[in-house]
């Protein structure tokens, strides 16, 4: 176990696009900072949120462009303007008598005022950046060009030289679009910039930024198109088989995902290199990192892909461990932290507890079921993190409400029957378990009902849209919260 969750620590859940803010959705400026004195003050160390990659149209962090790269749709515009890169006033036609800027045409003029004004260690600063992330963002950059060029369609819908990546095609694409491959390189340049001047200010208070990591990646991503022999696709680039979980706790019918499955057997014999890249990436933004469904490093669920529901799969096993000692290998002890919620068999747990990663225990999936219960927080040893609920979860005021006579009678009985409202109850028994670490979700905090859920798992509408505002955050509650940290001895 790395050191960092070898500590008895508080840590609160909230995804960058919840922060309040100017814009549709939170953004790495003013509020980001904000919310870290929030945390410092209240004497919490850990700060969680949802994966940071560019989303689909749908929004879901879980599905992104790119396993490298980082969303500009979180850049902060002001700090753009502060540089002196960018003035404001000056919007596109498109922009003009509208009171929400295209924040894409912003970043764009923002490079152009960069290249004319930028000092020169900025620009020293700018090309070492593109040197540095080369192996990913080349590939990256022409990948978004060509489907903006494409209207957005999936790579395997492009022009056959495009899609199988003909050598010839792809350089005349690059000098082509060579202006706008240099526009999204700086959007991720300055999303860097900016995420990295948030994480050295959380850290310099004592905050822990705790990322996530999807297990799988989106089949309409630079990755798939740019490392086709990392997935299990047929010779014309077609899944024949995808990822997803079967009938559940969240879904009668399981979930589809539609992710590609990994050719374990490629990456075996490439000292699983792409891995081991990914995971450098993340550590470079994060302290602590969960790996998201992490039973599929042990075995994972693959459907034929003609199938509409996830019901008709089979587990086929994975080399995690192989996996696992490469990272460690390559990357040394790092603080993971593996998702192993669902069904989790013996094999499952054997790989965790071999890597000695801490798992992860739900406080609203605890009491529906009898003592065995593993949930319950008298079966937790120290190396775990304790969640009231997750993005996942109703929120748990939302979920107080959703239960039965028979559960809420439990729960109350369990917690001693407590003379405070439910939700709190759970939030003063995550912090007062065994768990080195625990977390709370901002929702949680607030005390929302379930208007502020972030997902409903096996569901694309209506998601990962939350937003908190500062007036929810009452001197009441912020004194309370950090009350419950100091006297369950969390830092």
């Amino acid at each position: 176990m790395n050191n960092l969750l070898n500590k008895r620590r508080a840590g609160v859940l909230l995804h960058i696009t919840s922060l309040p803010g100017p814009d549709k959705q939170g953004n790495l400026g003013q509020d980001a900072y904000h919310f870290v004195n929030f945390l410092h003050d209240s004497g919490v160390s850990v700060w969680q949120t949802l994966p940071l990659g560019m989303t689909h149209a749908d929004g879901s962090p879980y599905q992104c462009l790119s396993a490298h790269a980082g969303n500009p749709a979180l850049i902060d515009i002001d700090g753009l303007e502060k540089l002196g890169w960018l003035q404001l006033a000056e919007k596109c036609e498109e922009c003009q008598g509208t009171p929400a800027f295209n924040k894409s045409c912003l970043i764009a003029k923002a490079f152009k005022g960069f290249l004319e004004n930028a000092q020169a260690q900025d620009k020293e600063d700018f090309a070492n950046f593109c040197q540095q992330k080369a192996f990913w963002l080349e590939d990256f950059a022409l990948f978004m060009a060509l489907r903006n060029l494409f209207n957005q369609q999936c790579w395997n819908q492009w022009p056959t030289p495009l899609k199988e990546r003909q050598l010839a095609a792809l350089n005349e694409a690059r000098h082509r679009l060579a202006n706008v491959i240099a526009e999204i390189k700086f959007e991720q340049f300055v999303f860097f910039k900016q995420w990295m001047a948030l994480k050295t200010y959380a850290n310099e208070r004592g905050v822990l930024l705790f990322g996530d990591i999807p297990i799988f990646v989106s089949y309409d991503s630079a990755d798939v198109w740019a490392n086709r022999k990392v997935f299990k696709l047929d010779k014309s680039g077609e899944m024949s088989v995808v990822a997803g979980v079967p009938p559940d706790y969240f879904s009668e019918t399981g979930q589809r995902w539609g992710n590609p499955h990994y050719d374990w057997d490629y990456l075996n014999k490439t000292g699983f290199a792409w891995w081991v890249a990914r995971m450098d990436t993340q550590l470079e933004q994060f302290d602590i990192l969960r790996i998201d469904h992490f039973r599929g490093l042990e075995a994972a669920w693959e459907i034929p892909a003609s199938e509409p529901t996830a019901q008709k799969g089979q587990w086929v096993k994975a080399p995690g461990k192989d996996l696992l000692n490469a990272i460690k290998t390559a990357l040394g002890s790092i603080p993971l932290v593996a998702e192993d919620l669902g069904i989790i068999t013996d094999e499952v747990e054997e790989l965790r507890d071999e890597f000695a990663l801490p798992g992860m225990k739900i406080l609203q999936f605890a009491f529906g079921s009898g003592p065995d219960n593993p949930y319950l927080p008298d079966h937790y040893d120290k190396n775990c993190v304790v969640y009231t609920g997750t993005h996942d979860n109703d929120t748990t005021v939302g979920w107080t409400y959703s239960i039965n006579e028979h559960e809420r009678n439990y729960t109350y009985d369990y917690l001693g029957n407590p003379s405070i409202s439910l939700h709190c109850a759970l939030i003063q028994a995550a912090l007062g378990s065994v768990a080195n670490l625990a977390i709370i979700p901002m929702q949680d905090i607030l005390e929302l009902g379930s208007e502020a859920r972030m997902n409903t798992p096996g569901t694309t509408v209506g998601n990962w849209k939350w937003r908190f505002q500062w007036n929810q955050l009452s001197h009441e509650r912020a004194t309370r919260f950090a009350y419950l940290v100091s006297l369950f001895n969390r830092k």
